[in-house]
């Protein structure tokens, strides 16, 4: 069976490498809909809307599409990714100091058969307390644009992360502990 992933992430590239298994890359073009009642149902049908454009592509083949979105939500609000220097630094402002959610959705299209599987896994994260310095010296870092919630674990926010309940691979963007289970078991 072939493997694609329908993302362009290079951390979900990196991480779903770790899985021992070949696949390619055809990121999903589609615009993303926020369809659903939770965090988790929202997630998972954006990763499902992925995986779908990429399996409808591929329907008369042996093909595994997988699909995955995160977001991360503070107080019942989903955060994106910022639009800009002000968004991100409201949504630092609003971190720090204070346990949010992440949520990543997957889902799993056999392009052949039509077969579906998706699952949403959570991590709590929780931020240190930062100075009004800090939330501007990391917003000119320019490392939280293209990342849900204005940061990245794995990288320049890492020094204000005071402790994560949960599966850490999650908050950069892919549950590869669970996803390796459910591709065992699909």
């Amino acid at each position: 069976m072939k493997y694609i992933l329908a993302s362009q992430s290079p951390r979900r590239k990196e991480l779903l490498g770790r899985c021992k298994i070949e696949f390619t890359i055809e990121p999903a073009k589609g615009e993303e809909q926020i369809i659903g009642d939770s965090p988790e149902e929202i997630v998972q049908n954006l990763a499902m809307a992925k995986a779908q454009e990429i399996a409808d592509q591929h329907r008369d083949e042996d093909v595994l599409v997988i699909g995955a979105d995160t977001v991360v939500v503070y107080e019942e609000q989903i955060l994106g990714k910022p639009q800009d220097k002000e968004e991100l630094i409201s949504m630092i402002r609003s971190l720090q100091g204070n346990t949010h959610k992440v949520y990543t959705g997957v889902a799993l299209i056999h392009a052949q058969s039509g077969k579906v599987k998706s699952f949403a896994e959570e991590t709590k994260v929780r931020f240190f307390p930062m100075t009004e310095e800090e939330i501007i010296s990391y917003e000119a870092t320019g490392d939280g644009y293209d990342k849900a919630g204005g940061y990245g674990i794995q990288s320049e926010a890492a020094i204000f992360i005071a402790g994560i309940e949960g599966d850490y691979n999650n908050v950069v963007g892919l549950p590869i502990a669970r996803l390796y289970r459910e591709l065992q078991n699909f």
